[in-house]
């Protein structure tokens, strides 16, 4: 059905708990940050309809919510490259080391230890933002790459078919993203363009055995996070009372925010871990397939440009990765 260990990956989650505590503050920092932003916006929006009929206090306390809801996205918009240097990148790291076998330190050394692998491999936030972005571009073309073969397959309604799996996987490749960086921390390439660029291709060759898995997982944890969405609805509606006027989106846009910070802090991590096992158990001993190499050439612009990247970074005093690793694309 799918080759990851839940029990493995539990285990892996139990030996990374300072991480593990450490993303619970920071996403239900976030999930608070967006409820008494939300809701002082909406309170000066009542206070503000005051000055005007009963339908206008509505209309104030409304806008006045989504205004401070807006203003809290904005600042994490532009948060989101720390987030992913330090928060998820960081796990990864310690991730990586446990599927390996290494032994991690334990307490806040734990995530010191992590960001200062991160820093070695990435150097800056920046870097690791861009290979991000230009991966999950790369993750889709293989995707409608998937779609591109099935269409020479003469089976009636396959099409319909595949166009509905597509969909579902687009969501399921938000898996993978994560999983490709951990590869360029694994080899310890100090090329992280050449890196990223040399998992994608590994990836490309074995897609069935990880879109397979990431279906399953995708499954797991949206099934997961709704059930959460569920719980949180009473108490979000509760917060709600808190709010004057009584902001009647609040409920609903409060349940979907806890639900976000507990998939994002406790169940995306239990899928990294999956992910990775699988992906590291399944490219064990292979080689970077030239085929793939040129089909996703073709494929994805942001491939071209992850292979630009990795050329210039070589060329600006870069080095390939040490002895030992698989990393030949760099």
């Amino acid at each position: 059905m799918w080759d990851f260990s839940i029990g493995r990956a539990l285990g892996m989650m139990g030996k990374t708990l300072p991480f593990i505590i450490f993303r619970m503050a920071v996403y239900f920092g976030i999930a608070v940050a967006y409820v008494l932003v939300t809701g002082v916006g909406a309170g000066l929006g009542w206070g503000l309809g005051g000055f005007g009929d009963e339908d206008f206090r509505l209309s104030a306390t409304f806008w006045g919510g989504a205004l401070g809801f807006g203003i809290t996205a904005g600042v994490l918009y532009f948060l989101r490259e720390y987030i992913l240097y330090i928060v998820k990148a960081g796990h990864i790291a310690v991730l990586v080391e446990l599927i390996d076998g290494r032994p991690i330190p334990n307490g806040r050394s734990q995530i010191e230890h992590a960001s200062a692998v991160v820093k070695e491999r990435f150097a800056e936030t920046s870097v690791l933002f861009g290979i991000d972005q230009l991966v999950k571009g790369v993750l889709a073309a293989i995707t409608g790459l998937v779609q591109g073969i099935a269409s020479f397959m003469p089976i009636p309604g396959l099409q319909q078919f595949v166009g509905l799996i597509r969909a579902f996987l687009k969501i399921a490749v938000g898996l993978v993203d994560e999983v490709i960086l951990g590869y360029a921390i694994r080899t310890a390439s100090t090329n992280p363009w050449g890196s990223a660029r040399t998992a994608l291709v590994l990836y490309g060759q074995n897609y069935k055995v990880m879109l397979k898995n990431a279906a399953w997982l995708t499954i797991i944890t949206y099934g997961l996070a709704f059930l959460v969405f569920l719980l949180m609805l009473a108490p979000a509606a509760a917060l709600v009372w808190f709010i004057p006027g009584a902001w009647s989106a609040g409920g609903l846009v409060f349940a979907i925010i806890f639900a976000w910070a507990v998939k994002a802090a406790l169940i995306e991590p239990f899928a990294i871990a999956c992910m990775m096992d699988v992906y590291f158990k399944t490219i064990e001993g292979q080689e970077p397939d030239p085929e793939w190499d040129a089909r996703l050439d073709t494929a994805s612009k942001k491939f071209g440009k992850l292979k630009d990247k990795a050329a210039s970074w070589v060329g600006q005093g870069g080095r390939s990765a040490p002895a030992g690793t698989t990393d030949p694309a760099v």
